[in-house]
């Protein structure tokens, strides 16, 4: 085959922006699920240090259990299971709570590691200048623990990003499902709109892996 057969620029262009509108899809189901992710993991970290035993136990096992399963198989659980039992939301809410739920289980453990970095001689100037235990932790603590595990969070925005495609599992319609479903499927076509995919994933995330090298600069020039 010559490279006219294989390629036809024509028909990329004319898919062209089929694909852009996808991948406003993509990308507000990466932030959404990331807003989602940093109070979902805040939520989970405070869990974790909990001072009561069984609360504590149960955010261990609650980051365990998710970090150790597929996000392919928690979204499709959330969204072919629990309707079996009434609970049932659209294929982008899913998607949402899916992604915001499994990173949620990763940024527990990325804010732990920052709160431990926090110097204990903190805790106990609190202590000292008699704060709750409440007070101290989200007007002195906190505010010291978020600042370096930002470029942590950033990576993994980046890698929530890389694991949208599997959103098309449960009929999202992202960039991978617009180009395999909507585009290929009609036409039987399917080089075109897939190579433009991976170049617009491409672009996307080697744009976001230079901000938060830059991020990551500033961070340390602070500290």
């Amino acid at each position: 085959m010559d490279g006219e057969t294989l390629w036809d620029w024509g028909y990329a262009l004319e898919v062209l922006p089929q694909l852009l509108q996808a991948m406003r899809i993509t990308l507000m189901a990466t932030v959404c699920g990331m807003g989602l992710a940093l109070v979902g993991g805040l939520f989970l970290a405070i869990l974790r240090r909990s001072r009561i035993p069984a609360l504590s136990r149960a955010g261990f096992w609650i980051i365990e259990f998710i970090r150790g399963t597929p996000l392919l198989i928690q979204l499709y659980f959330y969204f072919y299971v629990l309707p079996d039992f009434g609970i049932r939301f659209s294929p982008f809410a899913t998607g949402l709570f899916g992604l915001g739920l499994h990173y949620s289980a990763y940024m527990a453990e990325v804010y732990r590691a920052g709160i431990d970095s926090v110097p204990k001689g903190q805790w106990e100037a609190a202590v000292a200048l008699n704060f709750s235990r409440r007070r101290t932790f989200f007007t002195l603590i906190l505010p010291q623990a978020v600042p370096p595990v930002i470029p942590a969070a950033g990576n993994y925005l980046v890698a929530m990003f890389k694991d949208t495609p599997l959103l098309s599992a449960i009929t999202v319609a992202e960039l991978l499902y617009t180009a395999k479903d909507d585009i290929g499927s009609q036409t039987f076509r399917y080089i075109e709109p897939m190579t433009l995919v991976g170049v617009l994933f491409l672009a996307v995330s080697l744009i976001s892996a230079r901000g938060i090298r830059g991020l990551e600069r500033k961070m340390e020039l602070k500290t």
